[in-house]
């Protein structure tokens, strides 16, 4: 559990937290009309006579949205509702046509599941914590205003009017920033495994209205307030921190606080109030007449669940059987890319001889940093997984040492040449041509006469200093292993 605190001048107060993650969902269409959603496309080029509220208009369901949908609610084994409805939740804004919104209200496409995150001692998570899942209902998303086109005037682009979302909605499980940020992270890699949303919050495509209130430990729940269209993981926390404080600061200062829907800003790092927190009877709720329910045979449920990927708890499980460190699963399983790339490592690794846990510390170690020195990604890598393969299999056959993988490695990155190539072509291949070692090993023995006697005498932390010697006399290219045996024989 959590020991996540805010202190106040009255005691220690407890954060509940609850997380409604709006998910966009990946497809070509629209929720109820086939105009496209690629992002980034001039305002109001890609908007239906549905979308623009037209008179006479009429919805008709995306299948691949509701397959995708439920796809996700297979991923976190929640409950799927062979009969489920759409609803119309009445509000005026601007940029809603229609007046109201097409959504799932009493009866949503996906019920309870869960989701698990991961012990983080560093983060504050002693232990994996399970967080309950609510629901996950289906609805088409609004347009959007924009504001700074002019002084005085607001333009309404309509692009992302019906464009299908996935709700998907926490039990108030979680008591901490780091709960919180773990949750959205694991739900991200969720998704992005199942291919259901692409996850990029920055593009909006992935944001969360995020529901904080505090109370004393093992008190009744708080008052709580919602922070609307959050876009980082980094920001959610920080929106539950602030948050948190000032409810507590409002208490003790003998304030109440109100359920209200609150805005965040980044750039003061605080929220701000935006309009005082509606009540599902103030939308006016109502089965939406233009739409029949939705009915799944078992032949639709059993697809979408046979085309589920291997998700990120079974991979990792599946790298911790190959012996692969907890860290080292933790990082490649975290983005789908980074699996896949590691994946086509492995089954190319097993034929050249590399070890799976060998092959994950290179990766998270060498690749990542070389990457990042470069300002790259594994999707843009100059080394393929194939490269890779072939060059620890080189070290693994003892064809090259661990140093020269090194140096043949950042040739790989330069030209893109294969690591077998390199070897070749700069003679780097390893010697275990003892006759050459041991003619090294009696001038580096004779050079240090000093020294010899000083390790027989008993300092035997020496030994690492005729190694390095060795080595470097040999130009790194000896075999190490032959290179501890012979010198032990020529010290003795």
């Amino acid at each position: 559990m959590s020991d996540y605190r805010i202190k106040g001048e009255t005691g220690e107060w407890e954060v509940v937290i609850g997380l409604e993650v709006h998910a966009q969902i990946t497809t070509n269409a629209k929720l109820f009309s086939g105009a496209a959603t690629a992002f980034g496309a001039e305002p109001n080029t890609q908007v239906s006579l549905v979308d623009a509220a037209m008179p006479g208009m009429l919805p008709v369901p995306n299948r691949e949205c509701i397959r995708q949908a439920v796809r996700t609610g297979m991923a976190i084994e929640a409950q799927i509702n062979k009969w489920s409805r759409f609803d119309r939740k009445n509000y005026f804004y601007a940029d809603l046509p229609q007046g109201y919104q097409i959504s799932q209200l009493y009866h949503p496409l996906v019920g309870e599941g869960a989701i698990t995150v991961e012990a983080d001692e560093k983060a504050g998570i002693p232990e994996p914590k399970v967080i309950g899942v609510e629901r996950i209902h289906v609805e088409q998303d609004a347009g959007k205003l924009m504001h700074d086109q002019h002084p005085t005037m607001s333009y309404v682009d309509l692009n992302r009017s019906g464009v299908a979302l996935m709700e998907i909605v926490s039990k108030p499980d979680m008591r901490s920033p780091a709960e919180a940020g773990a949750y959205v992270r694991k739900l991200r890699a969720i998704l992005r495994y199942v291919g259901s949303c692409d996850g990029n919050m920055e593009e909006g495509s992935m944001r969360a209205d995020v529901n904080v209130s505090v109370r004393k430990p093992g008190d009744e729940f708080g008052t709580r307030t919602e922070t609307k269209n959050v876009n980082s993981v980094r920001f959610v926390m920080a929106v539950i921190e602030g948050e948190a404080k000032r409810q507590v600061e409002l208490i003790e200062s003998g304030g109440t606080v109100v359920q209200e829907t609150r805005l965040y800003d980044p750039d003061r790092n605080e929220t701000r109030s935006m309009r005082s927190k509606e009540d599902a009877h103030d939308y006016r709720y109502f089965p939406d007449p233009d739409l029949l329910p939705l009915e799944l045979d078992d032949a639709f449920l059993a697809e979408c669940r046979e085309s589920l990927p291997e998700l990120p708890d079974a991979k990792r499980d599946r790298y911790l059987a190959l012996g692969i460190s907890a860290y080292n699963a933790d990082v490649l399983t975290a983005e789908v890319e980074a699996a896949r790339w590691f994946d086509t490592l492995l089954e190319v690794g097993l034929a050249t001889g590399a070890k799976p846990a060998t092959a994950a510390n290179w990766v998270t170690s060498e690749l990542f940093g070389a990457l990042n020195r470069m300002g790259r990604d594994l999707t843009d890598s100059p080394v393929s997984p194939e490269q890779a393969a072939e060059l620890l299999g080189l070290v693994a056959d003892g064809t090259i040492s661990g140093t020269i993988a090194k140096q043949v490695f950042e040739k790989m990155l330069e030209s893109g040449d294969g690591a077998a190539a390199i070897v070749e072509r700069d003679g780097l291949k390893q010697t275990s041509d003892t006759g050459a070692i041991e003619a090294e090993i009696a001038k580096i023995l004779t050079a240090n006469a000093d020294k010899v006697e000083q390790y027989k005498g008993g300092k035997e932390a020496l030994f690492g200093f005729f190694v390095g010697q060795t080595m470097k006399a040999m130009q790194g290219k000896a075999n190490p292993q032959v290179v501890n045996e012979l010198l032990k024989k020529a010290l003795s």
